[in-house]
């Protein structure tokens, strides 16, 4: 029977509190003073307490233990001076100092422990040093010396063996490589992710597969988040990873994270192939995974599989009853009508794509999701890629440590291990880790917050340093011009479907003996971030023709050093293809974004004509600059702003906040809700 805190307390002649904080100093899992002690946890706090006799009270700071003949001459310290130290000035004066060895990466709990000091007055002794550091925190390795004089030790930094060998292993960079024996590799499950159009049924598929209603705990049906979850079909498991969309999937892309064996494309039989249908293929094509197409709602009257079938082609998709290799099945996930057939299909893809990974090395994996839960702390769904994930295991992820409290699998029971390929929730991080970050297994929680520690450092010193769309260019045309077998990725938007074939068309023509050109993405209308994110995952350059980024892809693309290339002449944008496809890229002429305003009104002027009442939202607009008319992310004209009004009077330029009333020359088609860009192009002088 376990004894609570209080009992414990009244056995030692203590405060509950005091106890209570000396069971938390000493790594023991209690809340209140009602919780609960085994054995074990109870007898480590009697001998703290046996270990540190002699002192006051737990509660006050500490009075160095007498050191047989070496102190034993000294009187006791006098009893002002402990008061002062528990009242938060831990200076302490000895007339010899202790010398104890310590290791780097301590933590103030550790130290706490070894000076018979409280952790508060350690906390409070860095915060007066100017370092911020939280309770069971790592202390700075500079800051250890002086700290050790602050409470009368003299403390020598060392660094064992074992961690410095873990340190010349490079801690990870969220992505995690290793290589593993032929030999040691066993088969796995496949992890497949469902994609496809918004309401095509992607988690009533998934709904029925693995028998667990979801769908009515969501809002609208739409899935609300990332899951992942595992069925045995033909005595084989699948791992199914369910995504509100094909951003989900790429996202994790960019960070480095190829955790799908292959895709599953779902397609309504009555709706057909739509625009979120054909994204979702260019992710997946990019991905360089399998496809398998699953054509839904079979049971309504209006479905028709054979126009799904050839639509899918005009996409690059042909299906093996046309003559292809990419497998179709029909299947109705409100009755579960084929949804066997279409397990077995995927069975077999993933027999053809052998695959394996190693179930005893030290577990390495990816978050796939991860949030706050209020009970359990920090949280993340992962799948394990690589070796057995076990309960108490010393995990860390970026820039976030921890240790495996518990797992749960997805129908919320306990597990205490998991193996390749398997999704597992897991608590005991130290902060919520980042979706499309790797985890790794190490020997220790202090080897874990150190490489955390590290990564940390490293992510500071990049954000010191963001490469630029320039710069970015420069080195894809550096490596365009220098690699034998380049490959240029681009994604191109254009105002209509036929600028768009044309194009496609035109670059497929455009070749090199050692270098490709490839289409990662083509569509009609604005370039999004959505586009800026696939282009970040799959190293594209973004083209558009008479198409515009809008606020948010704009700032994505600066953020991500994304370049983005517009054009109104389709030969230009060849040309430019062409150029880059050399790694020659010297234009004759730049262009420099000055601002955007939004339309919110028209009104006609008997001087001026058709005027449009604007609000500023970026930059600055300019009088006689040039301007592009944009609707709904397409260029509807170019051409030049022939008066800027505020109020009643004429002005040379409006800020970032204010209205005004533009004027676009030659123009008198401007409707509320379209942008009006500002620009300028300077020509580059040659030498």
């Amino acid at each position: 029977m376990k004894q609570r805190v209080y009992e414990l307390a009244r056995e030692l002649g203590l405060e509950s509190r005091d106890v209570l904080e000396r069971a938390q100093e000493l790594g023991v899992e209690v809340k209140t003073a009602s919780s609960g002690l085994d054995d074990d946890s109870a007898a480590l706090v009697r001998l703290s307490y046996e270990e540190g006799a002699g002192r006051p009270s737990p509660t006050a700071s500490p009075e160095p233990e007498p050191e047989e003949e070496e102190t034993s001459d000294q009187p006791p310290a006098a009893g002002p001076e402990v008061e002062v130290e528990a009242e938060g000035e831990p200076e302490a004066e000895f007339t010899e100092e202790k010398v104890l060895l310590v290791e780097a990466g301590l933590t103030t709990h550790e130290l706490a422990r070894m000076t018979q000091t409280r952790t508060v007055l350690i906390v409070q002794a860095l915060m007066e040093m100017g370092e911020m550091v939280p309770a069971d925190g790592t202390i700075p390795t500079d800051a250890i010396e002086a700290l050790g004089r602050k409470f009368g030790y003299d403390l020598l930094v060392a660094e064992s063996d074992e961690e410095s060998a873990d340190e010349d292993q490079e801690p990870t960079r969220h992505i995690v490589e290793y290589e593993d024996d032929p030999a040691s590799l066993k088969p796995r499950p496949a992890v497949v992710t469902v994609m496809g159009h918004v309401d095509h049924g992607k988690t009533q598929l998934l709904d029925t597969i693995r028998s667990a209603n979801v769908v009515d705990g969501e809002a609208g049906g739409i899935t609300q988040h990332i899951g992942a979850y595992q069925t045995t079909t033909g005595g084989s498991l699948i791992t199914f990873i369910d995504t509100p969309g094909h951003e989900a999937f790429t996202a994790l892309r960019a960070r480095g994270a190829d955790v799908t064996d292959l895709v599953i494309l779902v397609v309504a039989a009555n709706d057909g192939v739509m625009p979120q249908t054909v994204e979702a293929i260019d992710h997946a094509r990019a991905a360089e995974v399998p496809i398998i197409v699953a054509i839904n709602k079979m049971d309504l009257e209006t479905a028709d599989a054979y126009a799904v079938r050839g639509a899918l082609t005009q996409h690059g998709i042909l299906v093996e009853d046309l003559g292809g290799d990419v497998p179709a099945v029909e299947v109705s996930a409100l009755k579960g009508t084929g949804v066997e057939d279409l397990l077995e299909i995927v069975g077999l893809v993933a027999e053809v794509e052998e695959l394996s990974a190693n179930p005893s090395a030290p577990a390495v994996g990816t978050v796939i999701e991860a949030q706050l839960e209020v009970g359990r702390g920090p949280v993340a769904t992962v799948i394990v890629q690589r070796g057995r994930l076990k309960k108490g295991d010393a995990v860390t992820c970026g820039t976030v440590s921890g240790r495996v409290r518990a797992m749960f699998d997805e129908r919320g029971g306990q597990v205490k291990s998991a193996g390749p390929s398997t999704p597992v929730l897991v608590s005991g991080w130290s902060d919520v880790p980042l979706a499309g970050d790797m985890f790794q297994v190490v020997k220790n929680e202090r080897t874990a917050r150190k490489m955390a520690e590290g990564e940390i450092a490293r992510k500071r010193a990049d954000e010191l340093f963001v490469p630029t769309a320039t710069e970015r260019l420069t080195q894809l045309l550096e490596t365009l011009r220098t690699a034998d077998h380049a490959e240029l990725r681009i994604i191109v938007k254009a105002d209509a479907h036929g600028s768009l074939e044309a194009i496609r068309e035109a670059v497929g023509k455009i070749a090199r003996e050692d270098a490709s050109v490839s289409i990662v993405h083509g569509a009609v209308g604005g370039i999004t971030a959505n586009d800026v994110m696939l282009a970040e995952a799959s190293d594209a350059v973004i083209y558009g023709f008479n198409a515009r980024p809008d606020v948010s892809a704009r700032a994505a693309a600066k953020e991500s050093g994304i370049e983005v290339r517009t054009f109104a002449i389709i030969y230009e944008l060849l040309d430019d293809v062409e150029s880059m496809m050399v790694g020659e890229l010297a234009p004759d002429e730049i262009e420099t974004f000055l601002g955007v305003a939004e339309v919110r009104a028209t009104f006609r002027a008997p001087r001026f004509g058709l005027i449009a009442g604007c609000y500023v939202t970026e930059g600055s607009i300019s009088r006689n600059a040039r301007a592009r008319v944009v609707r709904d992310g397409v260029v509807v004209h170019d051409g030049k702003i022939s008066s800027l009004r505020r109020f009643k009077d004429d002005v040379q330029q409006v800020q970032t906040g204010y209205e005004c009333g533009i004027g676009i020359a030659n123009f008198r088609d401007v409707k509320e809700g379209d942008t009006i860009e500002s620009y300028e192009v300077k020509e580059i002088a040659r030498t």
